[in-house]
């Protein structure tokens, strides 16, 4: 089983190791993308119209555009250490066995395009829906290197993923979505509507469930039955896993 995760915007401040390498990271397929990306970016940051190409919030703007600025320079930390936000809280990586959820956990990156817990790289802004000139759409730019670079996963696929990182590279079969909605009933009848923060919290928590349980469904049927017996409702609706929360 292989679970796949956004990253997050909100990331720790930085580390107090060396600073990045790129050659020491996994996945070393991406590297030609990831130099790719890291040269478009640095050009980027250059340009007066920087924060509204990225996307940046006025408020967030200066403190991304340092980060990306001190990429080359700046202290490298673990992946497992650099994502914070609701996701990554309730995933409680720190109380999970630590090779467990580095052997099935892969981070998807606008910057790095995929990433294992253990590597180490700095803070940084850059999300996966951005067209970075002059590569354009992130997603475009990683889907033949993530291809490439994940062609031998095997095994079950847990996507968790957000829609830009999802539409970087479509996993293949047997994989299944996870989606999150809260159910109401409304006039004796059940109704369902989609959510966002609490999604994000539901996937951390299932995520860390999983793991912490040592679970290793081979099938989606299988997967369902795992998450169910760890107290989450569920059910399967082709290739999704919806799980259901109470109104």
């Amino acid at each position: 089983m292989h679970i796949l995760l956004p990253p997050s915007e909100k990331k720790a401040a930085g580390g107090d190791g060396p600073p990045l390498d790129l050659a020491a990271l996994s996945l070393p397929a991406l590297n030609p993308a990831r130099r790719k990306a890291l040269r478009a970016l640095a050009q980027t940051g250059r340009r007066a119209d920087a924060p509204e190409i990225l996307g940046l919030p006025v408020g967030q703007a200066d403190d991304a555009l340092a980060r990306n600025r001190a990429l080359k320079t700046a202290p490298a930390l673990p992946v497992a250490e650099l994502y914070t936000g609701v996701l990554y809280d309730h995933l409680a990586l720190s109380r999970l066995d630590a090779a467990a959820a580095a052997e099935r956990i892969i981070v998807f990156s606008g910057l790095w395009g995929a990433l294992r817990l253990t590597d180490r790289i700095p803070p940084y802004r850059l999300a996966m829906g951005v067209a970075l000139p002059p590569v354009g759409r992130l997603a475009a730019l990683w889907r033949p290197a993530l291809t490439k670079a994940l062609r031998d996963l095997d095994g079950l696929v847990v996507d968790m993923r957000s829609g830009p990182y999802a539409a970087a590279w479509k996993a293949p079969a047997p994989a299944v979505a996870v989606r999150v909605f809260r159910e109401h009933i409304v006039g004796g009848v059940p109704k369902r509507t989609v959510v966002s923060h609490m999604a994000k919290a539901t996937r951390g928590t299932i995520a860390h469930d999983l793991i912490a349980a040592g679970a290793r469904p081979g099938t989606p049927e299988e997967l369902l039955k795992a998450v169910t017996g760890l107290g989450h409702t569920a059910e399967l609706n082709g290739t999704n896993l919806d799980v259901i929360l109470p109104g």
